[in-house]
């Protein structure tokens, strides 16, 4: 892996030629990989998400990806989940009739509410939980863009950002060098793209 390069991790999420584009686009060197040695050795690895909690996170394990995203935490490495990308570093799911995820933060991602349209496509505000790291921090009050049907709850260790479709829910987080977004910052224009910039800047 050439040095400096962000691990963009492929174990087959949907989204993951446009999480490329939108990196290289702010002037990131991305290496596509499935390879687990070389998610192991990232310094900053970037955790697509399109689909259901449980697939990605199945898919995850069988790749091998689960296990060398931990080791490579372990070794300091900086880590950006986008979407499920965030959802499957909770503890478990409901999605599916059930999920587990990778246990990294504690909690229960869980469906939104009846009441309101499903999935949750297109454009929301997100609100500042506190003082956000200045990763976060300028997102308050933006507009980003979302696609989901379940979510991390409001009170989340470490969430950063909240946002509502029905209920209150995490919308960002970081928990040390662990930072995840619910919404796609690669379909989010300018705001998602000036993220993206600040991530590949850590």
């Amino acid at each position: 892996m050439s040095e400096g390069a962000i691990a963009l991790v492929d174990y087959g999420a949907g989204n993951l030629r446009s999480v490329e584009n939108a990196l290289r686009a702010v002037g990131a060197r991305v290496e596509v990989t499935h390879d687990p040695d070389t998610v192991r050795r990232a310094r900053r690895i970037v955790v697509p998400g399109q689909g259901s909690m449980p697939a990605c996170a199945e898919a995850m394990r069988k790749s091998g990806a689960a296990e060398a995203l931990v080791e490579a935490l372990g070794r300091g490495a900086t880590v950006l989940g986008i979407c499920v990308g965030l959802q499957i570093l909770f503890e478990d799911g409901d999605e599916g009739g059930g999920a587990r995820g990778l246990g990294l933060i504690p909690g229960r991602v869980t469906k939104l509410p009846p009441g309101v349209k499903l999935p949750h496509i297109g454009w929301s505000p997100v609100r500042a939980a506190g003082s956000p790291h200045p990763l976060f921090a300028p997102l308050d009050g933006q507009y980003v863009y979302f696609a989901h049907s379940y979510a991390a709850p409001a009170d989340a260790p470490g969430v950063e950002l909240v946002a509502i479709h029905g209920r209150p829910y995490c919308a960002a987080l970081a928990s040390g060098s662990i930072f995840a977004v619910q919404f796609h910052p690669e379909k989010s224009q300018r705001v998602g793209l000036a993220l993206l910039d600040r991530f590949v800047k850590l």
